[in-house]
């Protein structure tokens, strides 16, 4: 039996702090010969009849972050061949989302997040190293919003 690639998930945002955590997962995948998974969460429509709008604000969001990651991934040298596994849109309450992914995938490595270059912490970032960090099936990686393209090569 062959042991499952080691995944580095990302949680996008249109933060440059999340772009910092896509920078750094990506190297660190293409370093450990390791896959790239991304997250966008998109707030869930409460009506029924804009499933159309949630379907099209769904579809944006995927072509934005595919181009978003693209764009990443082509200023990192090293990573030319590195490909996210998926991108991944879902609707709902973002740390619920990420929780749950993590619980039904075994071979998900690392949840790598983004920090605000200051004031209070995101509520992934929270969450996640809050209370339920010891509740969690891998570890999260944080990666300073503030943290230089330069540093940021060194540490990966």
């Amino acid at each position: 039996m062959s042991t499952p690639k080691r995944t580095y998930l990302v949680v996008m945002d249109d933060s440059g702090e999340a772009r910092a955590a896509l920078r750094f997962a990506a190297r660190r995948a293409a370093k450990t010969g390791g896959g790239l998974e991304v997250l966008a969460i998109t707030a869930s429509q409460d009506f029924v009849q804009w499933g159309g709008v949630q379907a099209a604000i769904e579809e944006e969001q995927q072509l934005r972050i595919e181009a978003e990651v693209a764009e990443a991934l082509g200023e990192l040298p090293g990573t030319e061949a590195l490909r996210p596994g998926a991108i991944l849109i879902r609707s709902g309450e973002p740390v619920a989302l990420v929780r749950d992914l993590l619980g039904e995938r075994d071979d998900i490595a690392a949840l790598v997040l983004g920090t605000a270059p200051a004031g209070d912490p995101g509520p992934l970032v929270a969450a996640f190293t809050g209370s339920d960090s010891g509740k969690l099936p891998c570890p999260v990686m944080l990666i300073p919003g503030g943290i230089s393209d330069e540093r940021l090569e060194a540490l990966s």
